[in-house]
């Protein structure tokens, strides 16, 4: 595109935020509250967002027989020793707070017959600390809440439906962004867009998750961060051929008794070990089974408790009630993305990140279950505030390049080059793919040379103890850089 001279210039704001999901609206409320001038972008109007569609909750030590520590550990044991303990402590200290706080705005989060929040446990997690809305319509109640907020904030302006194709920088420091619709100038970019495992074909995300926001970043000047790390949702509806394949089964169904069976009927792993572990048994026993997929048993499940689930089914063609369903992994939440500190700030000056789109490390190898709503709101908070601080100073001229979507062959080479199971030709072979992110990821899951969480390869199947806590960093220029977080 060329050089924007003539985009028509929206106005200046003390931050932009780009991104209408959970991190996005939070972090936008947050500057307004602080007294903060806030320009929101979002592609989609907001009740799309892929938080809108979550289905998890929130995860926080809200039980008197759990505490912040079991939860640290839980989080750091599910992240296969590459989870970045500063940021970890952070999460766990601060979730109950942000709970607190939300129930104080209105949220509605269910209870039990006695009124007290009802817990819900998640594989990987030692105690019920999920707290969930609807059931399994958490994403859609957060969302709308925030969303309803947010347009109650006269100090808020909201471009729905308008996209962020370029960033108005030099290199060094964010100025601002450009969108389709014109200009916007800030001191302060927060980067909210949310994930990427819409890139690979099966996947339980819309299909706009993509990872524009680390390739627009990147395209800045910006480092990446972890980006050989997908996490494959164990439970996806196996329906190929049709709209519903990939469709997700909320992991909290089996925290309430439901079983993965062979096609012999019989169970054959832990339903609540960590995802990577459950994902690895489905894969090894889809093989011995000569690919046909596992099944979940939801038959002891009252549908009362999960109503979205059992539409979800019968719209697909099964009944969840009174036979077990085909299940298969699909490509889930991003552990990697733009590389933040514990504030939200990336490698160039102005520019933040929040949300499933940033990477502070928090999630190492291998998310823990519902860990990912609750660092919206702790990081997101965090970033906006920073943001703030940041002084304006004059903008370079507009950028002469702006984001090109992939397009469907990307889609289908990352997931058959960089699936579940990944070896070096394999991923060697995205080298020539056009779309930025796609090269990334395929460079750093070659350069990973073991195993570790949700990054497997079948050429290094040990994990290497030498990469502990060690991270590899995309820079802007292509190259990988290997580095310890604090």
């Amino acid at each position: 595109m060329p050089a924007r001279a003539e985009a028509r210039d929206l106005g200046a704001f003390d931050l932009t935020v780009i991104g209408g999901g959970a991190a996005g609206l939070w972090s936008a409320l947050v500057a307004a509250e602080e007294g903060g001038r806030v320009c929101l972008v979002s592609r989609k109007p907001l009740a799309e967002s892929s938080s809108f569609h979550a289905q998890g909750g929130l995860a926080a030590a809200l039980d008197p027989s759990d505490s912040p520590a079991q939860h640290f550990e839980d989080t750091m044991a599910a992240g296969r020793n590459l989870c970045r303990a500063s940021a970890v402590e952070i999460l766990t200290a601060e979730g109950p707070g942000i709970v607190d706080d939300l129930i104080r705005r209105g949220m509605n989060f269910d209870r039990e017959p006695d009124g007290s929040l009802s817990l819900a446990l998640e594989g990987g997690h030692g105690h019920r600390r999920i707290i969930h809305a609807g059931g399994s319509q958490t994403g859609r109640e957060i969302t709308s809440a925030l969303a309803q907020m947010v347009a109650d904030m006269d100090r808020i302006e909201v471009l729905e439906e308008t996209s962020a194709v370029a960033l108005v920088g030099d290199g060094e420091r964010c100025h601002g962004v450009v969108t389709e619709s014109g200009v916007i100038f800030s001191p302060a970019t927060l980067m909210a867009s949310g994930g990427a495992a819409a890139l690979w074909r099966r996947t339980s995300n819309p299909w706009g998750a993509i990872g524009a926001g680390p390739v627009l970043a990147s395209l800045a000047g910006a480092e990446l961060a972890d980006l050989e790390f997908c996490q494959f949702h164990p439970t996806c509806l196996s329906a190929p051929g049709t709209a519903f394949d990939g469709a997700l089964i909320t992991e909290a169904i089996r925290g309430e008794g439901a079983t993965l069976l062979d096609s012999d009927g019989n169970r054959f792993t832990d339903e609540l070990a960590p995802r990577d572990d459950v994902t690895a048994a489905i894969i090894a026993q889809s093989q011995k089974q000569d690919g046909q997929p596992v099944r979940i048993d939801l038959t002891s499940i009252d549908p009362a408790r999960f109503p979205s689930v059992f539409q979800l089914l019968e719209s697909a063609g099964f009944d969840g009630t009174s036979e077990p369903v085909p299940i298969s992994p699909g490509a889930h939440y991003m552990m990697g993305g733009i590389s933040v500190d514990l504030d939200g700030r990336t490698s160039v000056a102005g520019l933040y990140a929040a949300g499933e789109c940033a990477c502070t490390g928090l999630h190492g190898a291998n998310r823990l279950a519902s860990n990912s709503l609750t660092e919206c709101f702790v990081f997101g908070r965090r970033a906006a505030i920073a943001g703030l601080q940041e002084e304006a100073s004059a903008a370079p001229a507009l950028p002469d390049w702006e984001f090109d979507p992939p397009q469907p062959p990307t889609r289908e080479a990352v997931w058959e080059f960089a699936g579940p199971l990944r070896n070096a030709a394999d991923l060697a072979r995205l080298a020539g793919d056009p779309y930025p992110l796609a090269r990334a990821i395929g460079a750093t899951a070659l350069n990973r040379r073991e195993s570790r969480g949700g990054h497997r390869r079948t050429d290094f199947q040990d994990t290497d103890p030498d990469l502990d806590f060690t991270h590899l960093i995309y820079l802007p220029d292509g190259e990988i850089e290997l580095r310890r977080w604090d």
